[in-house]
């Protein structure tokens, strides 16, 4: 796997925030949407000083199985329990990650 499924599967996630959102008539948080990009930025960040590392954990499949998993559960679990709080992280963290997955592979650069 590699980019493009690391993409997929934040669409994924992104798509389910998205109906969860809608269904909950959630309130996007600016504070909160920060927090997200702030987070995964940061978290880039740190997973860049030993990528090969990272690479070689995030590529056995349980692992991004039980990751979307818990990304899933986390969506639906906060939709319920404080929807701007929580869909403002996710879209936050998402997008931000889409972003950097394009700025950072030549792949999806025009």
């Amino acid at each position: 796997m590699g980019a493009r499924a690391d993409a997929l599967l934040t669409l994924v996630v992104l798509v389910a925030a998205a109906v969860a959102s809608l269904l909950v008539d959630a309130v996007f948080s600016v504070p909160f949407l920060a927090v997200g990009a702030i987070a995964t930025l940061a978290f880039e960040r740190i997973a860049a000083r030993d990528p090969d590392v990272i690479r070689r954990y995030w590529e056995r499949p349980v692992v991004q199985g039980v990751t979307l998993v818990v990304a899933l559960a986390g969506v639906v679990v906060g939709a319920r329990v404080a929807p701007s709080i929580v869909l403002s992280f996710a879209f936050g963290s998402l997008v931000t990650y889409l972003v950097f997955l394009a700025m950072t592979n030549p792949a999806y650069r025009a």
